[in-house]
């Protein structure tokens, strides 16, 4: 299964939610970066993604998006194919 990495903050509902998608569809880890402990990895995300809003999740090397993307690519059945990539 790919590698997830999401940019998070501790009081966010959407990226509770991400995370409970993604251990329903077998996720096991995600790395998880606070930018409310880190400021620093803000400017990094936004430089990333273009965005400022959390969650910002990565599969592999792929941007997801955030919460909603998630749950769109889901919805299109496209979630499982992009994680189980090799």
């Amino acid at each position: 299964m790919q590698a997830v990495k999401m940019y998070t903050t501790a009081v966010c509902p959407y990226c509770i939610r991400a995370k409970q998608l993604l251990k329903a569809r077998g996720v096991e880890q995600i790395e998880e970066i606070r930018i409310d402990l880190h400021p620093q990895e803000r400017d990094h995300m936004m430089s990333t993604t273009g965005r400022r809003t959390v969650p910002q999740i990565f599969i592999g090397s792929t941007h997801v998006g955030g919460c909603d993307d998630l749950m769109a690519l889901d919805g299109r059945g496209g979630l499982m194919p992009l994680l189980q990539q090799a």
